[in-house]
């Protein structure tokens, strides 16, 4: 796949609530995950599909998802592409509600998403 391919392909599992399906289709074994800030007490940085897999899992165990858009990819270069993200929910522990709003930036080498980064 090319990174039009792949950011499309992304954005599409987002929208379409497979994009845990799509981490073994869409990365690199060894991917890098880094978040802007350590939400889970492990650190900013998570390593390899069944690391961000589990990234995935927390996620969905302590969120309920209300609403949520995800953009059209922004693409930069030949490596790189953009995606912005706003979900709005509450975490299910306190009832505390959120209205967020991230960009996601994906560098792709070798047809495979190698590292993701975001931001708040």
């Amino acid at each position: 796949m090319n990174l039009k391919e792949i950011a499309q392909e992304l954005v599409a599992g987002c929208r379409e609530d497979r994009a845990k399906e799509n981490l073994e289709k869409l990365y690199a074994p060894d991917a890098v995950s880094v978040e802007a800030m350590d939400m889970q007490g492990m650190g900013r940085e998570t390593h390899g599909i069944e690391g961000i897999r589990g990234k995935h899992d927390w996620w969905e165990g302590a969120h309920e998802v209300s609403g949520a858009s995800v953009s059209d990819p922004f693409l930069h270069g030949e490596d790189r592409f953009a995606v912005i993200f706003e979900v709005q929910g509450k975490v299910k522990d306190s009832g505390e509600t959120f209205d967020m709003k991230e960009v996601g930036v994906y560098h792709v080498a070798d047809g495979k998403i190698v590292r993701e980064e975001f931001f708040y």
